[in-house]
């Protein structure tokens, strides 16, 4: 019998404390630096973003998004036999011990299930998708937990208004089982190296501490030229893949990093924006957790439906990108 993934459930949260462009234009004026709603909002689109508790940290984040996934998939934790947790704000320095292993302790978890950690930043999300498919495809795992948590406001240097207005914090899950009829119709990952200076965190551990900056950096303009070329030719290689057509995408949830590019992609896929699931404009750019954000405010809005073809697209650091064709 052939093996199929399938999207059975969706999660996500957003910390408490939500921060509108008027709220950190007055920060930033504290400091001197000045900015304003308009000046954010006609540039990325975005009107606010949340930022973490200071105790809260990404898995705390990824939980209860995971949570609400498990409980809209109708499953418990320990039915659960692969974690995969995309993030580029991991709990601990250096990554280990993994991000999925504190979520799978968080969640109460005592089947000894695997658990791990992918690091594609604003791509992670579609990177982590890709290899649950995967490993459901291959009958080596049943039902597979993903999740896209970050907090990012701790890497934003909030001397820099050209990054720091441009991210929030969250989290979004997905609850991904082996099914008997397609639900991931197509994968498609790249990654391109020789862009990695573009989008970075160019710090590294030299004697116990941090040489170079540990705050995120990023050349926007080269960042924009390149994702909105990428995102278009990725979505086509999928679509390709599964035999479909651009018209037959019912939905379209691109990284929200920049309503621009976002406009830009939907554009050249002959889309109306009507199309494409927004959150942006609220949440800001959560690099792996923005996808899976949009995707559970659309599912719960009642906006995608069953059977309808997503098509999930992002673009990060590395230089990353990737495309997951699904029909829910």
């Amino acid at each position: 019998m052939t093996l199929y993934s399938k999207i059975i459930g969706t999660g996500s949260y957003l910390p408490e404390r939500r921060v509108t462009n008027f709220d950190l234009a007055d920060q930033l004026a504290a400091k001197g630096i000045e900015t304003s709603d308009e000046w954010i909002s006609s540039r990325s689109g975005i009107k606010a973003r949340h930022y973490a508790a200071p105790e809260q940290v990404s898995s705390d984040l990824g939980v209860i998004a995971a949570q609400r996934a498990l409980e809209m998939a109708g499953l418990r934790p320990d039915d659960i036999d692969l974690i995969i947790v995309a993030s580029s704000t991991p709990d601990f320095f250096g990554s280990f011990p993994s991000t999925a292993c504190i979520v799978q302790r968080k969640l109460g978890m005592t089947n000894t299930s695997a658990a791990v950690d992918v690091q594609a930043v604003c791509s992670g999300f579609v990177y982590a998708v890709a290899s649950a498919d995967s490993f459901i495809k291959s009958g080596m795992h049943k039902n597979v937990l993903v999740i896209g948590a970050e907090v990012f406001s701790r890497i934003l240097n909030f001397e820099d208004r050209t990054t720091c207005v441009l991210f929030g914090d969250g989290a979004g899950a997905v609850v991904m089982t082996a099914a008997q009829e397609p639900g991931v119709l197509a994968c498609k990952l790249h990654a391109d190296g020789r862009h990695a200076d573009i989008l970075s965190v160019p710090g590294n551990v030299a004697g116990g501490a941090v040489a170079g900056s540990a705050f995120l950096y990023m050349d926007g303009q080269a960042v924009f030229k390149l994702a909105v070329s990428v995102l278009e030719k990725v979505a086509h290689e999928a679509l390709e893949h599964a035999g479909m057509t651009s018209d037959q995408i019912d939905w379209l949830i691109p990284h929200q990093a920049n309503i621009r590019i976002m406009n830009g992609t939907a554009k050249k896929l002959g889309l109306p924006l009507e199309k494409m699931v927004v959150t942006v404009d609220q949440h800001g750019n959560t690099s792996a957790a923005s996808i899976p954000l949009a995707l559970d405010v659309a599912v719960r809005d009642g906006r995608i439906q069953p059977g309808q073809a997503v098509m999930m697209e992002g673009v990060g650091g590395g230089f990353t990108w990737g495309a997951v064709l699904a029909r829910m």
